[in-house]
């Protein structure tokens, strides 16, 4: 008699996961249009006739691929409660890639199309080096410190993804911190609210009620009602077509290079910290295939027209936790593949406050930034501080670089000494800041060595990074060869006193032991 057991494509508790992940993944694709649109001014053509329908495939892709994984994970193991992964928008790279990637060049060129295409190389490369992390991903993991590479993403997250929307948050204050406090109370707080409505559903729901009222009423003009019949002009079908678009922006790939390298090595380590997270739980996948999922997602997306990779998400042990199992996830690909290829970002768009939205990203900015402190030994803190800082020069020097064009002159116009003279110190802040992201994982990694008194992997990242500062990749102002000679000197002689403390630390007293605080060092594992 054949016992196979059949897993169940859909049980009850599908329910609470679909509206739960559904609502998250389309506040994301809300969010990135909206930023595609207002940010970089992408026409709304290729918008919603490539970059939305392009999502409509790629995310589907991990979605189907992470619900076959669960079905044939509960077969094997004979389980009904295997719990598929959850998939969308990676949400740090949708912003990188708005405010890091593709507003410099629109800025600098003043052509969203050719920022988008830059968008488009900069997530096929991300794409490639995620499918080289399923082969490579657990070696990089094990000699590359955690608080670097969360270090440098929090610099990301509270310069480039917090500091806008708080601003804009600020505009309108009585909505958005109607939208904030329940984003705080539900998700911080982790207070369950009425009916267990999810804390992102209804900080835009009630947010969206009250910005219609007072625009309707005249209270106040939040909203814009033309928009909604503009919006509408835009539903209907838009089926995925590839484009050639990605060859021209690899073209230009170089400059590129230094965002896509770390978040791509971010990616594919987050990918094994959720994989990790969903083994804990009981279910165990394979990393490789996981990876190898999120990597063809990121090509097949950047291929047709979608600058934003997709990526596991963080939250499985939550999902199961509310009963998901498999359907949940087949069922967010699928909705979200309609809400694409129908064009119906667009509409909520038009009916959602932006300002509703914007406390949760200022939300998502403090939480990655708060997981590089939370997620690491304390005693590495200050290795995060500065694995951030080059991150948030950068983010100052556009800041400084968009006022003087506002006033129509440049730094290079008004020069250094000038600047300088008003306690504005812009050719330090460039070099600081040039590459930040991966400038910021090399200055932490040797600090983070350093503290642990790994003084040969100190010296060996110190060394790296002198060759990429000469090269131009990090703290340089552009790539060439001796681009940044000074700082590539810099790093040679931090390598060289590492080297000497090789030798030195047999002399040392021996490392405290404690509990990881800033006045105490663990001895090295």
């Amino acid at each position: 008699m054949d016992t196979a057991f059949t897993p169940k494509l859909w049980v009850a508790g599908d329910w609470n996961g679909f509206f739960g992940l559904f609502t998250n993944v389309v506040l994301n694709v809300i969010v990135l249009t909206g930023l595609c649109l207002g940010v970089v001014h992408l026409p709304a053509g290729t918008v919603f006739g490539q970059i939305l329908p392009a999502l409509g495939i790629a995310l589907p892709i991990g979605n189907l691929f992470y619900g076959y994984l669960a079905w044939k994970l509960a077969r094997d193991t004979g389980r009904a409660d295997v719990t598929a992964l959850p998939y969308g928008p990676s949400v740090p790279h949708m912003f990188i890639a708005v405010f890091v990637v593709m507003l410099p060049t629109y800025l600098a060129t003043k052509d969203p199309l050719l920022a988008w295409e830059a968008g488009l190389a900069w997530a096929f490369v991300i794409g490639i080096i995620i499918l080289a992390g399923a082969f490579i991903g657990p070696w990089v993991r094990r000699f590359t410190p955690r608080a670097a590479m969360l270090g440098a993403l929090s610099g990301i997250a509270i310069a480039f993804i917090s500091l806008r929307p708080a601003f804009q948050s600020w505009q309108v204050p009585w909505l958005s911190f109607l939208s904030l406090g329940i984003i705080l109370i539900s998700w911080m707080a982790r207070v369950r609210l009425p009916g267990g409505v999810p804390g992102g559903l209804a900080a835009v729901v009630i947010g969206t009620v009250l910005a219609w009222i007072a625009t309707l009423s005249g209270i106040s003009p939040v909203m814009d009602p033309h928009a909604v019949g503009l919006a509408l002009g835009h539903v209907g079908l838009h089926p995925p077509l590839p484009t050639l678009a990605v060859l021209a922006g690899l073209s230009h790939v170089g400059p590129l290079l230094v965002t896509a390298v770390p978040l791509g090595i971010y990616n594919f380590t987050e990918g094994m910290n959720n994989v990790e997270s969903a083994g804990a739980a009981g279910d165990e996948y394979s990393l490789r295939r996981v990876l190898i999922a999120d990597g063809i997602g990121a090509i097949a997306g950047a291929l047709l027209g979608s600058p934003f990779p997709p990526a596991v998400y963080i939250g499985h042990p939550g999902w199961k936790a509310v009963g998901g199992r498999i359907g949940y996830s087949l069922a967010t690909g699928c909705a979200i593949a309609v809400v694409c290829f129908a064009g119906l970002a667009a509409l909520l768009l038009a009916v959602v406050p932006l300002v509703s939205i914007l406390p949760i990203l200022l939300y998502i900015g403090l939480v990655i930034g708060a997981q590089a402190f939370e997620a690491t030994p304390a005693r590495h803190a200050p290795a995060v501080i500065l694995a951030m800082l080059p991150n948030i020069a950068s983010w100052a020097q556009g800041q400084i670089d968009g006022a003087l064009a506002a006033a129509g002159t440049s730094a290079a116009k008004i020069g250094d000494a000038a600047l300088a003279a008003h306690g504005v110190i812009y050719r330090g802040m460039q070099l600081f800041g040039g590459g930040g992201t991966l400038a910021g994982l090399m200055l932490g990694s040797v600090a983070a060595f350093i503290i642990d008194r790994r003084f040969e992997r100190a010296g060996l990242y110190a060394v790296f990074a002198a060759v990429l500062a000469w090269f131009g990749f990090i703290n340089g102002t552009a790539l060439g060869l001796g681009n940044s000679a000074g700082v590539a000197l810099g790093y040679l002689l931090v390598a060289g006193m590492c080297l000497a403390m090789t030798r030195y630390k047999a002399a040392m007293p021996e490392p405290m032991m404690g509990g990881g605080g800033l006045g105490e060092i663990e001895a090295a594992e």
